[in-house]
């Protein structure tokens, strides 16, 4: 059914089975418990982390985390972040990281924090065949330089942060899928829907073409409401109300 209105015709989009996707869901995460359970679950096809992420949960020693990850994830792909913020001291730790495993892919953010581009150091270190992702993407000028110094045939991965461009009033659709129109002279390059805020971006993130989104713990907690009957979800939802209300002793 198509409904009509002043912003034209409008088509519902609704997606109900998971099972359909091709999209790679990869969970975004520091806590090696947390990372385990889910490593059980099938949707879940490799797991990334960063360095906020680390200190949250309290992880002091980068190295000992990483290998203690690494000796209990062996078939799932993990990014690992360099932490350096001059490119020699990141191209040390890159080169060391890549060593840690054969599934590591190493993070490279884009720039580093004074704002100097990262592309002369991710060419450097795809032409050494370290397997990158490079990360905290935000602009097409970012993916088209990008594109010119990744590989076509050795794996990499193109982090956009897709939900920070929605924040600032971007429609992310549009912007991802001219985001992998630029990336495609890299075939083995994977566009990387970064941040999501909704479990619909999931969808939308397959429909685009993206090949990889992270997907955080409280985003994958509602993919049992898939094709949940919306009859059912608004009565549970005025049950919840109204127990809310009795149980607050509410009067007028």
């Amino acid at each position: 059914m198509q409904y009509s209105g002043a912003l034209g015709t409008v088509v519902p989009h609704e997606m109900t089975d998971v099972s359909s996707l091709k999209i790679h869901i990869y969970a975004d995460g520091a806590e090696i418990s947390g990372i385990l359970e889910m490593a059980k679950n099938p949707l879940i096809k490799g797991f990334t982390t960063n360095p906020t992420l680390m200190r949250k949960a309290g992880i002091t020693d980068y190295e000992k985390f990483a290998r203690e990850l690494l000796e209990k994830i062996t078939s799932h792909p993990v990014s690992l972040e360099v932490f350096a913020d001059d490119f020699p001291e990141m191209r040390r730790q890159a080169h060391i990281i890549a060593g840690w495993g054969k599934n590591v892919n190493v993070k490279i953010p884009i720039t580093n924090t004074k704002g100097e581009s990262a592309i002369p150091l991710v060419a450097d270190l795809v032409n050494s065949g370290v397997v990158v992702n490079v990360t905290a993407i935000m602009t097409h000028r970012q993916v088209e330089e990008l594109s010119h110094v990744l590989s076509p045939s050795l794996k990499s991965i193109v982090s956009v942060f897709a939900g920070r461009i929605a924040d600032t009033g971007v429609d992310p659709v549009p912007y991802m899928t001219k985001c992998r129109d630029l990336l495609k002279q890299v075939p083995a390059a994977q566009l990387l829907w970064a941040s999501p805020r909704e479990l619909l971006n999931i969808f939308q993130a397959d429909e685009v073409g993206c090949q990889i989104i992270t997907v955080t713990n409280d985003v994958l907690a509602k993919l049992k409401l898939i094709g949940k009957p919306l009859d059912t979800y608004s009565l549970e939802t005025v049950e919840m109300f109204r127990r809310d209300a009795v149980a607050a002793s509410y009067t007028i």
